[in-house]
């Protein structure tokens, strides 16, 4: 039998800590899911691996006794031993019933993601942990772990709310966004993954990340745009256009308006996510355009001004 090294399949340390392992996990479930991946077998198979790797790794039992069997099969075969004479059977564990060699549906990933044929290595060295556990474990091994999709929206979007529409599992749905949404939002669908109709449903967290958008610069529920200006609306005072996410406002500039300073529209920047009626503020930057060409009479002009004639 193969001996399978998980803690190289999630791409982590052995000493990895539980948040390492999860996001490992996450990140690799995300990208050979077969949603993602139709008719696609060897993005099938590795989804396969990465499940397995994160059931055994996941599960403080199971791994600590994987750590064990490691550290027993290095040894082996640092002496010099091959996989197949190594003696797999001290390490098999059995049903209650004495039974051994117990391929188990496991109940948790493999059943969410349609990937319950777990290796037959997983099934002789853990097969029998499930029963091995006390009911109220055994009830909370069992609980579905939830499942994470990215999604990209736009900032207008975020800004105004969004319907997301997608089909996951063979389920088409259709999930409100909230105004005010930010990249690392999640939005919870109930129940939405399920492999069948006898597997145990798991919630969807639809992970929000949003798009840039070259006129905003986005910090929290405050927006940051350049407001384009020439030097002489800069030094005498005036009006602009510049643009925000309800459409484009005119900016009146106070005289004396340096490169660079802010100018602020209280509550015209993003909505708060849990509070939509109150918006951040939109700061304006002055971004203020010297003129390279200049007529005569303008450059004696500016000429007086610095004194110089």
């Amino acid at each position: 039998m193969e001996y399978k090294d998980y803690y190289k399949t999630l791409g982590v340390d052995r000493s990895a800590k539980e948040e390492d392992i999860k996001r490992a996990y996450r990140k690799l479930a995300l990208q050979y899911h077969p949603d993602r991946n139709p008719g696609n077998k060897q993005a099938e198979e590795k989804f396969k691996e990465i499940n397995e790797a994160y059931q055994v790794l996941s599960d403080t039992e199971k791994r600590q006794r994987y750590d064990m069997l490691g550290e027993s099969y290095n040894r082996y075969q640092q002496r010099g031993g091959t996989p197949e004479n190594f003696n797999w059977e001290d390490w098999f564990t059995q049903t209650p019933t004495g039974r051994g060699n117990v391929r188990v549906d496991v109940g948790d990933l493999g059943d969410i993601f349609g990937s319950g044929d777990f290796s037959d290595f997983f099934s002789r060295i853990f097969g029998g942990m499930q029963d091995m556990r006390t009911s109220s474990t055994t009830r909370q091994a069992a609980r579905p772990t939830p499942y994470q999709y990215e999604i990209e929206i736009s900032l207008l979007e975020a800004y105004q709310g969004t319907i997301w529409r997608g089909e996951i599992d063979g389920r088409r749905l259709e999930v409100k966004i909230p105004p005010g949404a930010q990249t690392g939002t999640k939005v919870r669908v109930a129940e939405a993954i399920s492999s069948g109709p006898q597997s145990p449903k798991t919630d969807l967290y639809l992970l929000i990340k949003v798009k840039n958008d070259p006129r905003f610069e986005r910090k929290g529920a405050d927006l940051y745009t350049d407001a384009a200006m020439d030097l002489y609306t800069a030094v005498l005072g005036g009006e602009v256009t510049i643009p925000t996410l309800s459409g484009n406002v005119v900016l009146t500039v106070p005289p004396g308006t340096q490169p660079g300073q802010i100018i602020r529209l209280k509550g015209r920047g993003m909505p708060q996510i849990k509070k939509p009626d109150q918006h951040g503020d939109l700061l304006a930057r002055a971004k203020v355009t010297i003129p390279k060409l200049l007529t005569p009479e303008q450059r004696n002009l500016f000429l007086k001004l610095a004194g110089r004639n």
